[in-house]
């Protein structure tokens, strides 16, 4: 027999769907049959399986450890990597993403930075083994895996849903760093349309709307420049796949180290002058507007991912920010 109490990240499904997290190699059939019979029980009654879980119900299964083990999942896959993390408390944790990491798995076989979250409050004694089966932490945002720069996970089945909804409805302020050839001395909203061709996980712009297009908003300014390039902060106001390298690439500033939409001369050019292999784009900032609910108490605060070190090597020998270092970004060129 095994029993389970329910907390706070298992409460407000329906008994069903957690039976199926708990035990997700049995048939639906399965669970139905047992809570037909009672060798399923909720809070020591019968159950149909479409009741809403709450905090403090008791679940009991009473099947042999053999059926158990048969239908119960894989256990956790404990992948080690050191976590950049910029804040952390009980509902949510900030990371600063390395460059070459996915944000989140595209195949089973990938590893990403969720995995690297959830072996850490693993090993930190945040979660158990126990408490996987029917509840993950995840990260609520995504970067191109060659993007670094800030992510934000959820620790709790609130703060992911409260943090998703935030990101849906583009209540964050997101804010980039990234090095574009040419010079540009103004700051620009820029407005077009984009469609991704999911074959080539490439995207296409235009100015007016074309069938299968989404709405794109982009503003920038620059903050420093030299002949050749300029550093711009950019504000991501929708947020579409390849968004900023693609819109920036469009009106004729690619950024620096982008295979995709870059300026495949220029790139080549910084691969042999500093090795450089992916595009300069850092999440850099993030503000979080007065809001209301369980993280209402991150009202108003920002965030600084510091920029990765081949990022700053090249702003300094490139004369764009001689003598800069991590803290004068944050307090110079801080969200205003």
């Amino acid at each position: 027999m095994k029993q389970m109490t329910i907390k706070e990240n298992e409460a407000g499904q329906r008994l069903d769907k957690y039976l199926a997290k708990l035990l997700p190699k049995a048939p639906k059939s399965f669970f139905y049959k047992m809570l037909r019979k009672k060798n399923i029980t909720l809070n020591k009654k019968k159950a149909s399986g479409g009741e809403k879980l709450q905090c403090g119900d008791l679940v009991q299964l009473f099947l042999g450890q053999e059926t158990l083990e048969k239908f119960s999942g894989e256990a956790f896959q404990r992948s080690h990597g050191e976590l950049d993390i910029l804040y952390e408390d009980e509902q949510v944790l900030l990371l600063n993403k390395p460059v070459g990491m996915l944000s989140q798995k595209g195949k089973p076989q990938d590893v990403s930075m969720v995995e690297y979250l959830i072996t850490y409050l693993l090993e930190s004694g945040q979660i158990t083994e126990e408490q996987l089966r029917t509840f993950r932490p995840g990260i609520c945002n995504r970067l191109d895996r060659n993007t670094s720069g800030i992510l934000v996970a959820g620790k709790t089945l609130v703060s992911l849903q409260e943090l998703s909804k935030l990101f849906h409805d583009r209540i964050l302020e997101k804010y980039y760093l990234c090095l574009v050839k040419g010079q540009i001395v103004q700051k620009k909203f820029i407005k077009g349309y984009l469609h991704k061709d999911e074959k080539c996980n490439k995207v296409s712009i235009e100015e007016v709307p074309f069938p299968g297009a989404s709405p794109i908003e982009t503003s920038y300014e620059p903050l420093a420049h030299n002949r050749e390039m300029t550093l711009l902060k950019v504000y991501l106001i929708t947020g579409r796949t390849h968004q900023i390298r693609s819109h920036l690439a469009y009106i004729g500033h690619p950024i620096l180290g982008d295979p995709k939409y870059g300026d495949a001369d220029w790139n080549r050019l910084f691969l042999k002058k500093y090795g450089l292999r992916n595009q300069l784009l850092h999440a850099a900032w993030l503000r979080i507007p007065r809001i209301e609910g369980t993280l209402g108490y991150l009202s108003e605060r920002r965030f600084f991912a510091p920029v990765p070190g081949q990022f700053m090597e090249i702003l300094r020998k490139e004369h764009l920010e001689e003598s800069i270092d991590d803290e004068d970004m944050a307090r110079n060129m801080g969200i205003r």
